[in-house]
């Protein structure tokens, strides 16, 4: 099968543990370890999140305040090449050199009159107090929003139109690589009516743009990675529900949280009104959502709409 992998945040930085280099490509390896049996078998494209990376940057980029910061499009290419070579290099380790990896840096099309440009929802960087989140959104001009128990930064989002890159990574797959692309979302780019690109302030939801590039490669499956067992209705409340199978239309039915579980879903919805599945549950039981022993699955002809747990 040809499928699309999205890996979540918690594959990368876990939370409330130190940004580290050392601390990345320890998740990855675990994450790529956990990857290798599929990877053998399969055409396999890995995307990655980067909003504690891409937020990370941003505030290192502040320390030196002889020039300019760099913009928002430049960090995130920057994330692709830093989290896109770990990756590259610990699936080709735990695959034991048999199969190529490439490592693609990747641009994603979007509208510059976007909605999303004067509605930042995307959540990136560490995780603040309220104090501090004052202080951050004071200094630097930030619009911040509540996650979980604490605060973080948040930007512009807009949906993504096409993966530039999509027919260089098509190729790819049919000469038997494996790909690691669309990093973050990929960079957020305009075109003009020349065709020339320009890169714009924001970050692009990575399960959107996951999905956006599963439609265009024709991939059979999205299988979107979190730190949560299931897609859940009334999430942190006492009427949870726990969502096995729902087709398309019933999922968009039900309210989910923007820049968390709602573009999950949005993207599962994308692919399985393509014709394809999608999958979204924990990495560290990748085997079992696979055999449909936990998670959630996305598809066009559940009878019953939504099937609970």
């Amino acid at each position: 099968m040809r499928i699309v992998v999205a890996l979540g945040g918690n594959a990368l930085a876990r939370r409330g543990e130190p940004m580290t280099a050392d601390h990345l490509r320890a998740n990855v390896r675990t994450s790529c370890e956990a990857l290798a049996g599929l990877a053998r078998e399969h055409e396999v494209v890995i995307t990655h999140g980067n909003g504690p990376q891409v937020g990370l940057l941003a505030l290192q980029n502040l320390a030196y305040q002889d020039v300019a910061a760099y913009p928002l499009d430049i960090l995130g290419a920057e994330t692709q090449g830093m989290i896109g070579y770990v990756i590259q290099q610990e699936l080709s380790n735990a695959l034991g050199g048999r199969r190529e990896v490439a490592a693609v840096l990747t641009t994603t099309e979007v509208d510059e009159s976007d909605p999303a440009f004067s509605h930042p929802t995307k959540l990136i960087g560490p995780m603040y107090s309220a104090h501090d989140a004052a202080d951050a959104a004071a200094e630097y001009r930030w619009t911040i929003a509540r996650d979980g128990a604490g605060f973080r930064r948040v930007v512009p989002s807009p949906h993504p139109l096409r993966i530039v890159q999509a027919p260089l990574v098509r190729t790819l797959l049919e000469n038997d690589r494996l790909v690691v692309c669309v990093g973050g979302g990929g960079v957020p780019v305009k075109t003009d009516s020349k065709g020339r690109q320009t890169g714009l302030q924001a970050v692009v939801d990575k399960d959107l743009a996951s999905a956006a590039l599963a439609a265009e490669l024709k991939a059979d499956m999205l299988v979107m990675l979190t730190d949560g067992d299931y897609v859940s209705e009334n999430w942190g409340t006492p009427e949870q529900r726990d969502i096995l199978t729902a087709s398309p239309e019933a999922i968009s039915e039900l309210a989910f949280a923007e820049g968390s579980m709602k573009p999950k879903v949005d993207a599962a919805v994308r692919v399985a009104k393509a014709g394809g599945r999608a999958l979204i549950g924990p990495l560290d039981r990748l085997d079992d959502l696979l055999a449909r022993r936990v998670g959630t699955e996305i598809r066009s002809d559940v009878a019953d709409g939504i099937v609970f747990v």
